[in-house]
């Protein structure tokens, strides 16, 4: 059985990163032929099987043909007359596109080897175009690698404006949409996938709420970089940098300002009230998408309590204890962590600030971990039952930020 190692393993090895996924292109055989080897059938749309052993997947070498809209408007064919060099021309990108023999020896038909080296993200072919999940995944790619120096070739980029241009990204189910997002999210750069999409003019299409701050001023005293859209690249890069590989920080640092995409031009460069503004707009995205619930759910509240946060320190007790109630943290603490470090990725995303300290958050944690340690135990041995509980416990967590809030800033 001729079998090539191909893809991202490839890739990375080369690039010196650690291989997570092996994936694997067979060629020369049927899947009559893998069913008797022992190998179990995964693949939906096309001929993919795990190995008995190792539980890799190994794919028929096949091509494609695309017969209508989307990431799903194809036809596939898989028989043993399909070579190698047929199934690495229809993949996206020519670093993708390397096969490695079990001999180790690098199979290398479109020029990967020479663009890993340049630093290059290239297509294949014409054939690019063909699918619109392509413009997403390219934009991931810069950032997960630009860290490494890629950037996308100009060829590409075209081709990229083509597909936004033509309306095939409408095409794409918003589950798909989501996943790319969702792993760019986790990427070192994320801010960098917005610019590519917006630089492509596919971020109106699949994100016009974010879209919108591109190109709007705000206060220079408060927001060094003015442009709101500039802002929101470099928010989201700091927010990978707080919480690597956490997308729902990620997300909650995404939609937290979208609100000041609606502002009226004659408001700016003040955005009186955006954090009630943007509201809407997160619905709007989350509903689209189809997002978790959690995240949904945390970029609601980076949107809605990003000021309050940002004032901490102004905040009456009973304020800050209503802010935990209202992102329902006692119950779900993970809420406030996200919230506080979307928060935070807001007030280093700007320029000159990255390096800045962010006591609010703090500050914060110490509150909520004292209003945390006031249980119903004392209230309830003391005869209190039913409301009653609920307003002595209420009232103790007031006290106790009061006196930590005392204690705090005398400090």
């Amino acid at each position: 059985m001729q079998a090539y190692l191909v893809g991202g393993a490839v890739r990375d090895a080369l690039l010196g990163r650690p291989v997570v996924d092996r994936d694997w292109v067979v060629v020369g055989q049927t899947a009559q032929a893998m069913l008797e080897r022992g190998f179990r059938p995964v693949g939906r749309d096309f001929p993919v099987f795990l190995h008995p052993a190792t539980n890799e997947e190994y794919a028929l070498a096949r091509t494609e043909r695309k017969s209508g809209h989307g990431y799903h408007g194809f036809v596939f064919h898989a028989d043993p007359s399909v070579t190698l060099e047929d199934d690495l021309r229809r993949r996206d990108l020519t670093i993708n596109a390397i096969a490695q023999a079990p001999d180790g020896g690098l199979v290398d038909p479109f020029g990967g080897m020479h663009d890993l080296q340049a630093r290059v993200l290239r297509h294949v072919s014409p054939a690019f175009v063909e699918d619109p999940l392509r413009v997403l995944r390219v934009a991931r790619f810069v950032a997960r690698f630009a860290p490494l120096g890629f950037r996308v070739a100009d060829e590409t980029l075209a081709l990229m404006r083509a597909v936004a241009g033509a309306g095939e990204l409408a095409h794409l189910v918003p589950e798909r949409v989501w996943a790319e997002t969702e792993k760019a999210l986790r990427e070192p750069r994320p801010g960098l996938f917005l610019r590519v999409l917006r630089e492509t003019g596919a971020l109106a299409v699949l994100l016009p709420e974010v879209d919108r701050l591109y190109g709007v001023p705000q206060r220079p005293e408060y927001h060094p970089e003015i442009d709101a859209g500039l802002h929101q690249e470099m928010v989201s890069d700091m927010a990978a940098r707080l919480a690597p590989g956490d997308s729902q920080v990620g997300l909650a640092a995404l939609l937290h300002d979208l609100g000041k995409g609606i502002t009226p031009a004659e408001q700016w460069p003040r955005h009186i009230g955006h954090e009630h503004a943007g509201l809407p707009l997160v619905e709007a995205v989350c509903t689209r998408l189809k997002l978790p619930a959690e995240h949904a759910a945390s970029a609601r509240h980076a949107c809605r309590h990003h000021l309050q946060v940002h004032r901490a320190a102004e905040l009456k007790p009973g304020t800050v204890l209503s802010l935990f109630e209202a992102i329902d943290a006692f119950r779900r603490p993970d809420r406030l962590r996200v919230l506080l470090l979307a928060c935070e990725a807001d007030q280093r995303g700007r320029l000159g600030r990255e390096e800045s300290d962010y006591p609010q958050a703090r500050y914060l944690r110490a509150c909520f971990e004292t209003a945390r340690a006031v249980t119903a135990t004392p209230f309830v041995a003391r005869g209190l039952a039913g409301k009653a509980v609920g307003a002595a416990i209420q009232q103790a967590r007031t006290a106790a930020i009061a006196h930590l809030r005392e204690v705090h800033f005398k400090s």
